[in-house]
């Protein structure tokens, strides 16, 4: 039952009835991330998850004061919320790739439910209350910092997070430093740092964090769905269409001028492994293709699926040199692979071009490497054919 009291004309709720709000706030919060965000399984997201499940335990563990189990009850209240102050500041610390352990989270809690029981719990709401609020900004106030300098794709929603963290944080010093100077009954600690202020700040801390989650759930969404309309789903390298827009953007961009080279390379005789071993043969060497050009370029460089067995390498910054070797390098790595029954992998066959030292049309650096490719076939296969340059037309560019 909520019990309201009136203060001058003000309708003032009981720290039972403040807490029962949280409590139904916080519960509603965690259901809510748990069903938007069930698709997300990411270290972050994870710790927050049980930030807010600390969060409700502790503040269900206060709703025993007053009572008779306030001596079980407070001090693991005071330790759950540390707990989840730090659980906070994990799930920002793996936000930025870095590892947390349990002897990193455990000491906080443990000393703040410790001193608490320590400190006359049977009989005082605020035993080793200023280890609790110390605890509890320290634990803000950290993953503020890790926040604010966090690297995600969703900058603005993490910093966001950030400020929310470092003005909760900020709070509870203001609450540790009242309650040193004038103790829990004071008239300043009651009126600004008591259970009802508190409240709402945990209120605002919680919320914002729940729509972090979300929101970090709806990028990586859209980040996976952007990622299956761009890339090739047996190969997992890049469509062709995908892969052509990169590429002139590339190619118009400011580090044109650096050069590129682009090669063009197909699988010989695909058709017959297809027809003598399966279809299941001809995917396992497609994709063992795709790992050998993954595994020889730069994160820098495009691979693509170009279409059935031809790929496309778009190299910026290249030479001609340096793209052949490449392309050598690509059937080395592809010729020790081991075909899961033992069958050898086909030869391939590559045509390579580059721009030198100008900025070129992507078609027309297709057409010289498709060419050139025409006549790494016509050669016998299973070798690397470059054009000098695609200032001139080689005198074999276009097929008969």
């Amino acid at each position: 039952m909520i019990a309201v009291s009136l203060q001058e004309g003000a309708i003032v709720l009981d720290p039972f009835s403040v807490r029962m709000v949280l409590g139904v706030v916080t519960l509603t919060l965690i259901v809510l991330s748990s069903v938007s965000s069930r698709r997300l399984r990411s270290a972050c997201t994870g710790w927050w998850r049980v930030a807010l499940l600390l969060f409700f335990a502790g503040n269900f563990a206060f709703l025993l004061n007053g009572t008779s189990f306030l001596a079980w009850a407070n001090p693991p209240g005071k330790a759950l919320i540390v707990a989840g102050a730090f659980s906070i500041w994990a799930g920002a610390r793996t936000l930025r790739g870095r590892k947390v352990s349990g002897w990193q989270l455990a000491p906080a809690p443990l000393i703040t439910g410790f001193t608490s029981a320590m400190d006359g719990a049977e009989s005082s709401l605020w035993s080793g209350g200023l280890v609790y609020l110390a605890m509890t900004a320290a634990g803000l106030g950290m993953a503020a910092a890790e926040l604010w300098f966090a690297k995600s794709t969703q900058s603005r929603v993490t910093k966001f997070l950030a400020l929310i963290s470092a003005l909760t944080s900020l709070y509870y010093l203001g609450r540790a430093v009242t309650f040193v100077l004038e103790g829990p009954d004071g008239n300043s600690f009651r009126t600004f740092f008591g259970y009802a202020p508190a409240a709402l700040m945990h209120l605002i801390l919680l919320v914002s964090l729940s729509f972090t989650i979300n929101a970090l759930s709806n990028s990586h969404l859209i980040k996976r769905l952007r990622e299956r309309a761009e890339r090739d789903h047996l190969t997992g390298l890049l469509n062709r269409g995908a892969f052509l827009g990169l590429a002139e953007k590339e190619l118009a961009g400011p580090a044109a001028h650096r050069g590129a080279a682009l090669i063009l390379a197909d699988l010989d005789y695909f058709k017959a492994v297809n027809d003598e071993h399966g279809h299941a043969a001809g995917d396992a060497a497609l994709c063992a293709f795709a790992e050998a050009c993954t595994a020889s370029v730069r994160s820098t460089d495009l691979v693509g699926r170009y279409g059935g067995e031809e790929f496309i390498l778009y190299l910026p910054g290249a030479t001609q040199q340096r793209a052949e070797a490449i392309a050598s390098e690509i059937s080395r790595r592809l010729s020790a692979m081991a075909d899961p029954d033992g069958l050898p992998y086909p030869t391939v066959s590559y045509g390579v071009t580059s721009t030198g030292a100008k900025t070129q049309d992507l078609k027309f650096m297709i057409n010289v490497a498709d060419a050139a490719l025409y006549r790494a076939k016509a050669q016998g296969r299973d070798r690397v054919v470059g054009a000098d340059s695609v200032d001139r037309l080689p005198t074999f560019l276009g097929r008969p």
